[in-house]
């Protein structure tokens, strides 16, 4: 290995593994605080704690792993370019693209590493993890309730005063509330002295046993003026048996839409095997059920059943003879008949749609163990080729750009895989969605970089348009010309005002002229001004010459204002469209999370197209009246409406003491 190749290659490393650490440890706190059910209050040793966390940890690889590679390549290359180091390579005739050689080879044997950690470690940690949850349950009972409060388990919240015992699953002063059956409030009220959890590690269930207590139901009399009495029964019993199902408190993930979380234990033989089996049983079933609707229905093969011979007589009219009550029974028993196979059938397409969505997450789970492997290369490509064109290291403004890039590849990816478990797209095109959209990202800025193109961020093709649309006729054609105004064909008033301009010294006359524009002046004020200067000799010539026919920076800076004005409605009309959208969006509408996706990007194109005017201001009347693109890009999506404001009081501000 060259000196070159090592130095780049350990530079690399050395972010690589800052930037994993810091991530990975971010998304394990995530991990805790969606667990923190499971962990706080249960009494639960250090070891155990460490146990759970680390068959946590896996699951998150696939998230810091490719957001690692594209924080790190942009931060490494940015350092080199902004330290001249790629000055240097390129003075010995090493190009960006042998430079960038070592790690490319370095990368693709990560990606093959993730590979077999997505294909091998994922699956048992997460069996591992599953098997973690059911035994600290089942081995602890107590764990299940916490001490001084309500815990729900299924329909019960249930309190106890004081645990004690071996295993705490001694229990002192307790009460159950049941929930009703439509789930507010209780109508069932069970209180205890004692009681004794019960758990056994070959079942899902959880024993509590009661002793000495006193049983509360409320009745629910059909006569509403027995309602107002509020009845109630109540018994007293020695001993009290409840058995709780565990299966709620050992599934792992939080998405109630989830079939089965088998498929991420499952390795790619596994998943290859069981997508095959599934399908073969789906098909199956399929089957079996149409040829049962045809036997309830009597529809039957005309091959095979011979067709009774047609007499000569042909009856058209079947109720023609038949009695109208007989009719009657007919139609009645042919509606009910539909009814009945209409209900058949709407549920057993919600059977077949939740096998559907069950294979369709296997197959998601198959193709994400390749996506991951892929994504570091990808994220490689991209993240390389960004810092050498931005010529920025170290923090803020590489985080801007990983954070941009990854949460457009997450949110594509996400948005794939949901429509793919609904079968709107195939599982192949929902895995890879965002891959397929980022991969011509990432050869265009490969090439870029590579070539010393550079990367412009030019979006004026699509901000113009909207500009155009948003912007006030009468503000459309105000451009920077200096015009030489015709004053023998005006009619200029030698009025009070004009008498009293006369006065003015040609210093005072000059500076209205000027800044007629700056102070509001009329433009028959000004053409007065203009009017007596050149009776003294002083003509417009003069003044264009000596830069005083306009002043060309405050129309320069209102120019810029009026611009910026036009972006930041643009910018907060698209915010809340995207606002809208995102609620609207919420149960899966492929369309509308399209429309939502685009109206998120031509917002942040906006907001990027707002921040380089308000740079331009800002240079004009040497003065800051932006935040920074950090911190328009953090805080611009869930708090635009405070920087829309804040920004717009800042300007005012900085127009009124430039005047």
């Amino acid at each position: 290995m060259k000196i070159l190749d090592r130095y780049i290659l350990t530079s690399f490393l050395s972010t690589f593994a800052t930037v994993f650490v810091i991530l990975f440890f971010i998304f394990i706190l995530q991990g805790i605080w969606l667990f923190i059910a499971d962990l706080a209050g249960k009494d639960l040793d250090t070891y155990l704690i460490i146990k759970f966390l680390l068959f946590y940890s896996p699951k998150v690889v696939p998230l810091v792993l490719p957001l690692s590679v594209l924080l790190s390549s942009i931060m490494t290359f940015g350092n080199f370019a902004e330290n001249y180091e790629f000055a240097a390579m390129k003075a010995s005739g090493i190009s960006l693209k042998r430079a960038m050689y070592s790690l490319a080879i370095f990368i693709s044997g990560l990606s093959f590493v993730a590979f077999l950690f997505a294909n091998n470690i994922i699956p048992q940690a997460e069996y591992e993890f599953v098997n973690l949850r059911k035994t600290i349950v089942q081995q602890k009972p107590s764990m299940a309730i916490a001490e001084g409060q309500f815990s729900k388990i299924g329909s019960y919240n249930i309190k106890v005063s004081k645990k004690h015992g071996e295993n705490n699953n001694l229990l002192d002063d307790i009460t159950i509330h049941r929930l009703s059956n439509f789930g507010v409030g209780a109508n069932v009220i069970i209180k205890a002295k004692n009681g004794e959890l019960i758990g056994d590690e070959k079942t899902n269930f959880l024993q509590l046993v009661l002793y000495n207590g006193n049983y509360y139901e409320d009745i629910q009399p059909k006569n509403f003026e027995d309602k107002k009495k509020l009845p109630f029964a109540k018994s007293s019993f020695k001993k009290y048996i409840i058995n709780f199902d565990l299966a709620p408190l050992q599934k792992t993930d939080m998405n109630t839409d989830e079939i089965t979380n088998t498929n991420t234990m499952l390795n790619v033989n596994e998943l290859v095997y069981t997508i095959d089996s599934l399908e073969t049983k789906k098909e199956k079933d399929i089957v079996s059920y149409t040829e049962n609707i045809h036997q309830r229905i009597g529809l039957v093969n005309s091959k095979i059943v011979n067709k009774p011979k047609v007499k000569d007589t042909i009856i058209n009219d079947l109720t023609s003879i038949l009695k109208p009550y007989q009719v009657s029974q007919i139609l009645e028993f042919a509606k009910g008949s539909v009814t009945n196979t209409k209900y058949s059938i709407d549920g057993s397409q919600y059977e077949f749609t939740g096998k559907i969505k069950n294979i369709n997450n296997h197959w998601l789970a198959l193709f994400d163990k390749f996506v991951i492997a892929y994504a570091c290369l990808l994220m490689f490509f991209i993240g390389a080729p960004i810092g050498a064109i931005i010529r920025k290291g170290g923090l803020g403004l590489p985080i801007v750009f990983a954070m941009v890039v990854f949460i457009i590849y997450h949110f594509i990816n996400v948005f794939g895989k949901k429509v793919a478990q609904e079968n709107g797209i195939p599982p192949f095109l929902g895995s890879w969605m965002s891959s397929i959209i980022l991969t011509p990202f990432a050869v265009l800025l490969t090439y870029r970089a590579t070539n010393d193109i550079g990367l412009m961020l030019n979006f004026d093709w699509i901000t113009v348009p909207f500009q155009k649309l948003f912007t006030p006729k009468n503000t459309e054609d105000d451009v920077l010309i200096e015009t030489i105004v015709n004053l023998d064909a005006l009619k200029i008033d030698e009025d009070e005002e004009f008498e009293k301009l006369n006065h003015y010294t040609d210093d005072s006359l000059i500076n209205i002229v000027k800044n007629s524009k700056q102070f509001n002046y009329s433009s028959d004020f000004r053409n007065k001004a203009l009017k007596i200067l050149s009776n003294r000799g002083i003509t417009q010539q003069d003044l264009i010459d000596t830069h005083n026919l306009y002043n060309k920076e405050y129309q320069e800076l209102d120019r810029l204002n009026q611009a910026y004005k036009v972006q930041s409605n643009i910018t907060l009309v698209t915010y809340f469209i995207a606002l809208i959208l995102s609620v609207l969006s919420s149960k899966l509408n492929p369309i509308l999370i399209l429309i939502s996706i685009v109206t998120i990007i031509l917002f942040y194109i906006f907001l990027y197209k707002s921040h380089q005017t308000l740079e331009e201001m800002g240079k004009l009347i040497g003065r800051k009246v932006n935040v920074g693109l950090v911190i328009t890009f953090l805080v611009g999506f869930p708090f635009f409406i405070l920087l829309h404001f804040y920004i717009k009081t800042v300007i005012k501000e900085a127009m009124t003491q430039y005047r």
